[in-house]
């Protein structure tokens, strides 16, 4: 997801403190939010540790010179992304030995759907200071304003673009009863719809756009019912997150949970299957955990 592009003036952000505070930042690894879209999210602390930085880390240096301009802030910007070597790993490890290194994104949350658990995973090996600064959140924020359940979600990053690949995926996540959360582009939009129609016929989709920024929306209904939107209105402009409500709640019956506890069981202790029992049903784990110790017991007084 990328930020907002028009620069700012100084009548624009003289609401910013006039400083930043550079000290109180170890050597280390920092992790730092960026605005999704509207600039005004920067957190100070996020400030704080650009203006700490002896070095920024970052997807695109053309998208992060702009920002730390708008900031007022200068520093050396060095490319870490998806096509990144070892080699580049390597010195940004080396140089958060005894200096401050900054990690962003071009938007958003580091790490979220965006490379840097690599360098991440390297510096807790290495022994090096990691914090996290946090911050605006694509996923997060559409997930508050889609209204579907949030006290369990599950974020599946992008959409695959191959038609098969899609479908395997949402194939993948139908019969999981959390709210699922996903980044889509508007070329592929009728086509995601079209195939969440069919793999989660009747479930309620909720597709974000533009979030934080000026034409932000939220537009909720069955994906067939969006799709005959899109189709009359055309397709929406901007960045997109979609969140998917989970499937209604089915009645299964108890000899069916019993055979689900049962299955997972062979490969998993009775705690660990109750819970992955309850993802795929929408039981409560702790009715599932008392009844796999029923199960387990009977299977027991059988052998």
């Amino acid at each position: 997801m990328s930020n907002d592009s028009h620069d700012f003036t100084k009548k624009d952000n003289a609401w910013l403190l006039p400083d930043y505070v550079s000290k109180g930042f170890r050597p280390g690894i920092y992790l730092v939010a960026t605005p999704i879209g509207n600039m005004r999210d920067m957190s100070i602390r996020a400030l704080d540790a650009l203006a700490a930085a002896d070095i920024v880390a970052c997807e695109d240096t053309r998208v992060s010179g702009k920002l730390l301009k708008a900031y007022g802030l200068s520093k050396k910007l060095v490319s870490y992304n998806d096509h990144s070597d070892e080699k580049r790993r390597d010195m940004l490890i080396e140089t958060a030995r005894n200096k401050v290194v900054v990690l962003i994104s071009d938007a958003g949350m580091p790490l979220i759907s965006d490379p840097g658990y690599k360098l991440v995973r390297s510096a807790q090996q290495a022994g090096l200071y990691i914090s996290s600064v946090p911050g605006a959140s694509a996923p997060l924020t559409a997930l508050q304003l889609s209204g579907f359940p949030s006290d369990r979600f599950s974020f599946i990053g992008f959409l695959p673009s191959k038609n098969a690949a899609r479908k395997a995926v949402l194939e993948e996540w139908s019969n999981i009863t959390t709210t699922l959360v996903a980044f889509e582009t508007s070329p592929r939009l009728l086509k995601s719809l079209a195939e969440i129609q069919v793999v989660m016929e009747g479930r309620e989709v909720a597709v974000t756009r533009e979030l934080t920024k000026m034409y932000e929306e939220v537009r909720k209904g069955t994906a067939a019912e969006l799709i005959s939107y899109y189709e009359g209105e055309g397709l929406p402009k901007g960045e997109i997150v979609l969140v998917i409500a989970p499937p209604v709640a089915r009645e299964i019956e108890q000899d069916d949970l019993k055979a689900m506890l049962l299955e997972a069981m062979e490969d998993m202790g009775t705690k660990a299957a109750a819970a992955h029992v309850a993802l795929l049903s929408g039981v409560s784990k702790k009715e599932l955990y008392d009844m796999a110790l029923q199960v387990s017991k009977e299977r027991d007084s059988e052998l």
